[in-house]
């Protein structure tokens, strides 16, 4: 039963699904948003298809993630799928354009919450406030965090942790180091 459970795990298709129904989307909201056929999708998330680079950009930009969360499915060792995550197989998430290197720690998308590295650069911030429909939890490993929720604006330094309900939020590193974030995100929206 374990290995059966494992093996839906860790593909760009089981990712596509968990991505799908975490955004309480049907087989046929995503064809309809997409212009394809039901099938064709069924037969992607069942990794019985591949689907081209441009596709996979189409399915990102449907789904509202980075191109880059659906590409570097690392090779694990049989025994490791769906457990065991290297720090050398780590995916990237985004491009870090905006100071923000984010790294999922989760070994797939596939759960009920997903576990990210962010790594906030020194002088990087999230200048627009923005609103997840999530429940965010985040602990600070090292260096300092200016964090808004809502109105109210929180300093944060090594060993606090916060969370986020559903509100808004934006965050600002205006610090001369960089901060290491710990961030606990259900569900997984990457």
């Amino acid at each position: 039963m374990l290995q059966k459970t494992l093996d839906k795990t860790g593909s760009l298709g089981a990712d596509l699904r968990a991505l799908r129904k975490a955004r309480g989307l049907t087989l046929i909201d995503l064809c309809e948003a997409l212009g394809r056929s039901v099938g064709w999708l069924s037969q992607v998330e069942r990794d019985l298809s591949s689907p081209t680079i441009e596709e996979i950009r189409q399915l990102a930009t449907a789904l509202n993630v980075p191109v880059s969360i659906l590409f570097g499915q690392s090779e694990a060792k049989a025994e490791e799928v769906g457990r065991i995550v290297r720090k050398s197989a780590r995916r990237k998430i985004g491009g870090g354009d905006t100071g923000l290197v984010e790294e999922l720690l989760s070994p797939d998308l596939t759960d009920d919450f997903e576990v990210l590295r962010s790594v906030f650069a020194p002088s990087a911030k999230l200048t627009n406030f923005v609103t997840r429909p999530t429940q965010e939890v985040g602990y600070i490993v090292s260096g300092d965090l200016t964090l808004w929720i809502a109105e109210d604006k929180y300093e944060l330094t090594a060993g606090d942790s916060f969370r986020i309900r559903g509100e808004q939020f934006k965050w600002a590193n205006p610090h001369p180091i960089d901060a290491v974030v710990i961030w606990v995100i259900a569900p997984p929206i990457y």
